[in-house]
């Protein structure tokens, strides 16, 4: 069990260096579009304030290449001063005298928001240099990072192995969830797995295939399972390079008496149709491309759902940003809403959809990382996490 906050003794007066994850998306003119990783770090800033910590914040927003006005993280720390009660302040670098001299000018309980920490080179190739200039910044690193948990990152990964650490809380809410989700499975175990690429949840799904009963695939990578079974996709997009691939994971679930469900009918439009008219079909042939799961395939993946003692849901059902091919991933997500079994979402994707759906509040829990959920899954850990220090027991 690693250690968490609440074994940290005397924190009053000490700079504690606390790495988050911001990553959420901002438009044009600065506004927070979706602020639930804000929400859900706010627990962990709460604490660490309330127990009279000078607490210095870090995290990353998106990928620049360099300073990117239009990637700071200042629109960020507005919304944290009027969410936290302490005072709160934002630095505009991660290193150097300005953020010593505005560390050493902060009071018992103040909370200061660093700048993006991707402004820096050395953060993505985990330059130690650049970690050791960070980690002498404060006394105690705590990560409450999930979403990138899965990366050997400067501040999360390299500064950890500096400082004596811990984890917040809605790192040990992830790791407890996960972690007795896969381990105590409560059966029948359903996995939903959608979105495009079978390359890229080949080692989930072989997870799956080990700890679940049932895999149902949907989105696009569906129809790469569907040609390895030799079935007509007309133009849809089919990964042929992962072809093989699916014929051994439906292989191997076979032999170990695992069942994956497919679609068995379809909803595409015709290449050659200008007007683009939905058809709904069973067999898709010539220029027929699919975007969603048909109504039959809906059914036999809802009956599936109702009967399943837990849930696990990443990758939407089809293109659902679409309007005309929303329906399957709006029903899916409709179903396991309503399933008896616990429900486990993770993915940006899936999160955005139940969320634009009005159905994120009846999931049992939402995971507040996508390949670091994924990760979690199939490996039990994580980077960031592995290098945290034991609890003492």
């Amino acid at each position: 069990m690693k250690r968490t906050i609440k074994d940290l003794a005397e924190l009053k007066g000490k700079v504690v260096l606390c790495r988050v994850d911001f990553n959420v998306p901002i438009d044009e003119t600065g506004r927070i579009l979706d602020a639930t990783r804000i929400i859900n770090a706010l627990p962990t800033l709460n604490y660490l304030s309330g127990q009279g910590a000078k607490v210095v914040v870090l995290s990353h927003l998106d990928r620049p290449k360099g300073y990117d006005i239009r990637k700071s993280l200042w629109p960020i720390a507005v919304l944290l001063m009027n969410k936290i009660k302490a005072n709160v302040t934002f630095c505009n670098s991660v290193i150097g005298q300005e953020v010593k001299n505005r560390i050493d000018a902060m009071k018992d309980g103040d909370v200061m928001l660093l700048e993006n920490v991707r402004f820096y080179q050395g953060e993505s190739e985990c330059d130690m240099n650049f970690a050791k200039e960070i980690a002498a910044l404060g006394q105690i690193f705590v990560n409450d990072a999930f979403g990138v948990a899965h990366r050997e990152n400067a501040s999360n990964y390299g500064v950890a192995r500096l400082l004596p650490n811990a984890i917040g809380i809605l790192m040990e809410k992830e790791i407890n969830a996960l972690s007795s989700f896969m381990e105590e499975p409560k059966k029948p175990f359903v996995a939903v797995l959608g979105g495009a690429k079978v390359e890229t949840k080949i080692d989930i799904l072989n997870r799956f295939v080990d700890k679940a009963d049932t895999i149902i695939i949907g989105g696009a990578m569906a129809y790469t399972f569907l040609a390895a079974k030799g079935e007509s996709v007309g133009t849809s997009i089919v990964q042929k390079n992962s072809i093989q691939t699916a014929e051994q994971i439906l292989a191997r679930a076979e032999s170990e008496g695992k069942k994956i469900l497919l679609p068995i009918d379809h909803v595409c439009v015709r290449d050659s149709d200008r007007a683009k008219r939905c058809l709904v079909t069973s067999r898709m042939t010539g220029d027929m491309k699919g975007f969603d799961i048909g109504p039959k395939t809906i059914k036999l993946y809802s009956q599936a759902i109702q009967q399943a003692g837990q849930i696990f849901w990443n990758g939407p059902m089809g293109l659902y940003e679409d309007g005309r091919f929303k329906n399957g991933t709006l029903k899916i997500a409709k179903a396991i809403a309503n399933a008896k079994g616990y429900s486990l979402v993770g993915g940006g994707d899936t999160v955005a959809a139940i969320n634009s759906f009005g159905l994120g509040k009846k999931m049992n829990y939402i995971s507040t990382g996508g390949g670091a959920t994924m990760k979690f899954l199939e490996e039990g850990s994580l980077p960031a996490i592995d290098v945290i220090q034991e609890k003492i027991l």
